[in-house]
């Protein structure tokens, strides 16, 4: 990511290279590559990380260190005989603008099936993350460092966007030491909220770190999400010891894989410690429950210097008036409140909060709202 005269530089000579347009996932993509949340990632994968990746959740070469979903560019097929390795080529945006540049050192074919049956364990096309590889198919890969002179990604929440970097610095200005990161793409509960404070015990600082990216359609919308989490942070947690900070990937719903992916991004965002609960970036019944906790066992010592800290599924228990795990409590199933999340969009749909017990009266007031403003539309 350059600035100053340094970005003036590479939009004037990004004039007159072959183009290469970016659509929500790679722009993202390449963001997240310049600002070293992908670290050490310094531009999209070639054909010889691709396929170790792949195979192998690692890089191919050195010290083959572990990154476990490949970070592809690619471009129409009729397209592809206009760019040349050791060539550089522009980076364009939506709207066509120059945001940087490429330096193509590799166009290579990706094998689509293998990618599906290794990262998602599906070639389903109803998986959202197989849907989007196979949508792109009649493309070729290029690979190469990426230089940005412009931003790839809208700051919907500047409040709350911060780079790696920045990140960072804020974790050092604010003296925390352990600090632990919470991924989410849904709404906080209560039964989230027991994961947050059971970690904050242990930790010197909290970070909800949701990710803000591209998601299937029917996710609930960043916006909507964001607003949940200022308000429950406001209300129920202590202001010096829990921060927001969104994580603009792309969601891919690749479950295991994921799960360590989104571990390395929030290393290099500068946490210690990483909330990795049930079903983790999973999607309908692609995964076993805690199979993105028991991917972490393949991992070498060494391979991560973040510090994952697994939970078990939670959920309010009347027996022990209060939210507890299958690790804690002793009562039988009739005791516990469990809504499915097809039952709590039910309710919100129809204007209902679901039960204190099961979400924060403020949060199902803001989802309740959002429901209704979407069902005029």
């Amino acid at each position: 990511m350059v600035t100053g005269d340094q970005s003036a530089d590479v939009l004037r000579r990004a004039k007159g290279l072959p183009r290469v347009r970016l659509d929500a996932r790679s722009g993202a993509d390449a963001e997240l590559i310049a600002t070293g949340a992908f670290s050490p990632l310094d531009g999209f994968v070639g054909k010889d990380d691709y396929f170790s990746i792949v195979r192998d959740a690692r890089l191919s070469s050195g010290k083959k260190a572990l990154f476990p979903i490949p970070i592809t560019l690619s471009v129409p097929r009729g397209e592809a005989k206009g760019f040349r390795a050791g060539q550089d080529a522009a980076l364009v945006d939506a709207a066509g603008e120059v945001v940087g540049t490429i330096a193509v050192d590799d166009i290579y074919e990706l094998d689509r099936d293998l990618e599906a049956k290794e990262v998602y364990r599906t070639t389903d096309t109803k998986h959202p993350g197989v849907a989007y590889l196979m949508e792109h198919r009649d493309e070729v890969a290029l690979a190469g460092r990426v230089t940005l002179a412009r931003r790839t990604i809208e700051r919907k929440f500047p409040q709350h966007h911060r780079d790696p970097a920045e990140l960072r610095k804020k974790i050092a200005d604010l003296g925390w030491r352990r600090t632990v990161a919470f991924q989410t793409r849904n709404p906080i509960h209560r039964a989230h909220e027991y994961l947050l404070r059971c970690a904050l015990e242990i930790t010197d600082g909290l970070v909800v770190h949701p990710l803000v990216g591209e998601t299937k359609g029917d996710d609930v919308p960043a916006v909507t999400r964001v607003r949940c989490y200022e308000i429950l942070l406001d209300k129920y947690f202590p202001k010096d010891r829990a921060l927001l900070s969104v994580f603009p990937f792309a969601m891919r719903y690749a479950g295991p894989r994921e799960a360590l992916l989104h571990a390395v991004a929030r290393q290099n965002y500068g946490f210690s410690h990483f909330i990795v609960g049930r079903d983790h970036a999973g999607v309908g019944n692609y995964y076993g429950t805690y199979d993105a906790q028991r991917i972490f066992d393949t991992v070498e010592p060494g391979e991560l210097a973040i510090q994952t800290l697994f939970f078990e599924h939670s959920f309010y228990c009347h027996g022990c008036a209060g939210v507890a795990s299958i690790k804690t409590c002793p009562h039988a199933e009739d005791q516990r409140l469990v809504l499915s999340g097809t039952r709590v969009r039910e309710l919100l749909t129809k204007g209902e909060a679901p039960p204190a017990e099961f979400s924060r009266p403020e949060v199902a007031a803001i989802l309740i709202a959002a429901y209704r403003e979407a069902a005029k539309a």
